[in-house]
């Protein structure tokens, strides 16, 4: 007889209790901390982050899982393997990043401190839970602990309408995403008398239940199919990126598409690769889709809209989706472990996504409307800020010299090809080409002479009239907000130099 007593490995679950401990911390402190000293919290959050990051170096050999019901491993709620970690690392230094990308952002009349550094913790401590799940109820709750406060956090510009409008959209797609997966959930339990993902996979499933799980297993995808923007549940995308705070844009365009494509994985692939052939040519249509509506609709982005910049990342961040559902799809096809290509490319895209966010909030300090021409002639008053973004945006338009960004795409183009689904790499090869476009525009903008001083000397005078002419103004940058470019800088430009350590990473092989 097993035992239902369950045993927890402290070690195992340190990252996300870190992170949730530290959440709290703050909740608390908040209240004590007078107004002047509330940047305090901001690096209290950073030092919680960074310490979860520290933790996974002792976990690193991938073979540690808790919350065990019997010895048998099939039946653990946790477990700290190699995807679970590279999927953890993504999330706290996506995370931790984005609370860089905060520190100025929060305090007086902006963004109250206390509730924001609170809901963001919150938020990624659920993320960093979710990937470690290995039963159905604990996926779910990690879900929703990722969710809920994310809901909040979109909506934390007071008085903005653009914001609660976007609120209220994340919420009501959410909420139906969590709806359909909960239904799909149960229909599987039904079907199969466990939640643990290891006995799902291998549950024999009375012939009389077999359409009840299949109709379990579609639901579930289709829950998370919100949560990684794949069309056509991606409507919610654009206006929740451009309403939230710019920093909350960026955590959803990189942690909140990793909670999402990591859940998938896990529902996919570890619990019902029984039911590929249900699952594998639904996921495959959804990438050529996602890729294609992303991409198309980014093309079409006018340069003078308010709040392009953050829209055409938007876009773009949808169309990556779809490049990201290729592995997953591959992988019902063969035998081979396609999953490390997914997480290596969401690695490379969480890296340089945040760096092109941060330089977009550089950009907003002295040009708050956020139209991708306010960019034209940044080389001639932000000279990094515009090599950064400029090798961010051919990263993620995989040219070299973003190797990185072309690795990715390669790996993944191969990952369709070996599978047998030529169809796909052909779609993902023509969307390739249609990203091109809009990310050498941008790139195009910044080196482009500034509006309004054509015809004019570099000593700013006007060779006619001999006028002195005004230099653009530009607001000082906080030490954070660049230390977010150059960290994503310096690390896309070493993972060029190596990409096949992303790739070893992301497959477990380094540790």
């Amino acid at each position: 007889m097993s035992s239902l007593v369950q045993s927890v490995d402290w070690l195992a679950i340190a990252p996300p209790v870190i992170v949730a401990a530290t959440a709290l911390i703050i909740l608390v402190a908040d209240l004590f901390v007078p107004e002047h000293r509330k940047p305090l919290l901001g690096w209290t959050a950073v030092a919680g982050l960074a310490a979860a990051l520290l933790m996974l170096l002792p976990l690193r050999k991938g073979d540690r899982v808790t919350f065990c019901v019997t010895a048998d491993h099939g039946a653990c709620s946790y477990a700290a393997d190699h995807f679970a970690l590279a999927v953890q690392l993504l999330v706290l230094g996506g995370a931790l990043l984005t609370a860089l990308l905060s520190m100025s952002e929060t305090g007086g009349d902006r963004l109250p401190a206390g509730e924001f550094w609170f809901l963001l913790l919150a938020s990624a401590s659920g993320a960093a839970l979710l990937p470690a799940s290995r039963d159905l109820a604990t996926l779910v709750v990690a879900l929703e602990v990722a969710s809920l406060p994310a809901f909040a956090l979109v909506g934390m510009k007071r008085g903005d309408r653009l914001s609660s409008e976007a609120a209220l959209k994340f919420f009501l797609s959410s909420v139906t995403a969590t709806a359909v997966t909960l239904l799909g959930v149960s229909f599987v339990y039904a079907a199969t008398g466990t939640l643990h993902l290891g006995r799902i996979a291998g549950a024999q499933v009375d012939p009389q239940l077999d359409t009840l799980a299949q109709t379990g297993v579609v639901l579930t995808l289709v829950g998370f199919a919100f949560k990684t923007a794949a069309a056509p549940f991606h409507f919610w995308v654009p206006d929740t990126y451009v309403g939230a705070p710019l920093p909350v844009a960026a955590y959803l365009s990189v942690v909140g598409k990793a909670v999402g494509f990591s859940g998938l994985i896990l529902v996919a692939v570890v619990a019902f690769p029984a039911y590929a052939d249900v699952w594998g040519p639904a996921v495959a249509v959804l990438a050529a889709l996602t890729m294609t509506v992303g991409n198309t609709a980014a093309l079409r982005q006018s340069a003078t809209r308010a709040h392009s910049a953050v829209r055409l990342l938007a876009w773009s961040s949808v169309g990556q989706a779809g490049y990201l559902l290729v592995p997953i799809a591959a992988s019902a096809y063969t035998s081979d472990d396609e999953i490390g290509s997914t997480v290596a490319y969401a690695l490379m895209y969480a890296v340089v996504n945040l760096g092109a966010f941060g330089v977009v909030a550089v950009v907003a300090r002295s040009s708050p409307g956020g139209r991708i021409s306010d960019f034209r002639g940044l080389w001639a008053t932000r000279p990094f800020a515009a090599l950064a973004l400029s090798f961010f945006l051919i990263c993620l338009a995989g040219l070299p010299p973003g190797i990185i960004g072309l690795f990715a795409k390669v790996t993944v183009f191969q990952t369709a090809v070996d599978a047998g689904l030529g169809w796909l790499a052909v779609v993902m090869a023509v969307n390739v080409v249609f990203a091109l476009y809009y990310y050498l525009q941008w790139t195009a903008v910044l080196f482009r002479t500034p509006a309004g001083t054509q015809g004019r000397t570099a000593a700013g005078t006007d060779p006619a009239g001999g006028e002195t002419v005004a230099p653009r103004r530009t607001a000082a940058v906080p030490v954070p907000l660049t230390l977010v470019v150059g960290l994503a800088a310096a690390t896309a430009v070493a993972l060029s130099g190596a990409p096949q350590l992303i790739l070893r990473f992301a497959s477990g092989s380094l540790f």
